[in-house]
């Protein structure tokens, strides 16, 4: 009887399954991961208080130089004197940050572009020559790339995660739509409601603490990378000739042509329809649809080659910029701001996947140099297409007909990144 209860097999009771758990929803998880990086907080928030600035200091030196001068030419001939020094002396200052580290060089040269906007805001009060207030503003060129910089941090945090640096740089992308929103109205009130030279003395103030708490972050900054030599001991070559960079920064010249024609363009169309004080918010409106776009834009895992993402976001700016040449010829206010709205959403991926091809294509000892560079294209993209749509809006019969400059430039953009394609 014993031997036959052992033989008996043992049956165990059934194992009911384990309910499934319902996958939680979280869409903020990829930004989350990169803020929970250490560091990643406190040099992000230091950095965005130095990069606030950087849509101060032109509107605040414009407002101010005009209502004491009361002359708009000589205002904009000293921020485009400014611009065109910038364009020389930002690459300098980004090739001694990658060859001596960001904490060494920020700080001074932040401090002697402080300097610069003080005495522009001295020699304005003082009613000095205006040749003072050509050389005081020039010497703000040496302001370092403080958002090139915070990529360079990211880059080097997750240098060998490519989904965390696409969420980075699409956050990246998104503060630099925010500050450039927001600094033009911030200038703009403390010029308008305090005193002319109040929105110039709060930039320079903004920019020095900024920079300052951003150089102490020393755990996140990346360090100064090892410079191979070139040909008989040479050091190795300027980032312009890397290959495959060359069309990459002449699409970013189109680029930026795009956002400096566009500005004019709108501002013509608002004084001309009698909407001038609404000229501001409908340009806010591009800008707060590239920055949601950004941000959107971050929680994707990025899929295919970073070169064919770039050519596929330049080809949506490109028809996207259509909308607002169609709108304005309705002659709806209402319709070209609905339109702004809708072309800015292009306008942060391209930016962001541009950057990335940036720093795939340049050497980590040339980072920095290589984003400021991307940065000089932008902005010398924005003279030009400034210049290209004034110059629309004085010979062409309608200021709508002027939207065809921004959709120009976005289809020689386009052109462009396709003759680039091969080399990303």
């Amino acid at each position: 009887m014993i031997l036959f209860l052992a033989a008996r097999p043992v049956t165990a009771p059934p194992v009911r399954p384990a309910p499934r758990r319902r996958p939680r929803f979280r869409p903020l998880a990829p930004y989350r991961r990169i803020f929970a990086a250490p560091g990643a907080r406190a040099f992000t928030a230091a950095n965005l208080l130095a990069r606030l600035p950087m849509g101060m200091f032109s509107v605040s030196a414009v407002l101010m130089i005009a209502g004491s001068r009361g002359s708009y030419a000589l205002a904009g001939a000293v921020t485009a004197t400014g611009l065109a020094a910038t364009a020389l002396a930002g690459p300098w200052t980004a090739r001694m940050v990658d060859r001596h580290g960001q904490s060494r060089v920020a700080v001074p040269a932040t401090a002697c572009a402080v300097l610069g906007s003080l005495s522009l805001l001295l020699c304005v009060h003082l009613r000095a020559p205006d040749w003072t207030l050509f050389a005081s503003y020039a010497a703000t060129a040496t302001t370092p790339n403080t958002g090139g910089m915070s990529r360079a941090r990211w880059a080097h945090l997750f240098r060998d995660d490519p989904a965390a640096r696409h969420t980075a740089n699409s956050f990246e992308q998104a503060a630099d739509e925010l500050c450039f929103m927001l600094g033009p109205v911030l200038a703009t009130l403390l010029c308008t409601t305090l005193f002319p030279e109040a929105g110039t003395a709060v930039a320079a103030t903004l920019l020095l603490t900024g920079v300052l708490l951003f150089a102490a972050r020393r755990d996140t900054e990346p360090p100064v990378a090892a410079r191979p030599a070139g040909t008989h001991g040479q050091r190795a070559a300027t980032p312009l000739r890397l290959p495959g960079l060359p069309p990459l920064l002449l699409t970013f010249l189109a680029t930026g042509a795009i956002f400096g024609s566009l500005e004019v363009v709108t501002l013509a169309y608002a004084d001309d329809h009698g909407i001038r004080s609404a000229a501001g918010g409908m340009l806010a409106l591009q800008a707060a649809g590239s920055g949601a776009a950004g941000l959107l834009y971050g929680l994707l895992r990025p899929a295919g080659r970073l070169g064919d993402r770039f050519l596929t976001c330049v080809g949506a700016m490109a028809g996207l910029m259509l909308l607002p040449l169609a709108a304005a010829a309705t002659g709806s206010a209402p319709a070209l701001a609905a339109a702004l709205l809708a072309a800015g959403m292009a306008t942060a991926p391209t930016m962001v996947t541009g950057m990335g091809l940036v720093q795939a294509r340049t050497p980590a000892d040339r980072l920095n140099e290589g984003m400021t560079l991307a940065v000089t294209a932008l902005l010398g993209g924005i003279a030009a297409g400034s210049a290209a749509g004034g110059f629309a809006v004085d010979h062409l019969a309608a200021p709508a007909a002027a939207y065809g400059v921004p959709a120009t430039a976005a289809a020689l953009a386009l052109t462009l990144a396709r003759s680039g394609r091969r080399a990303w």
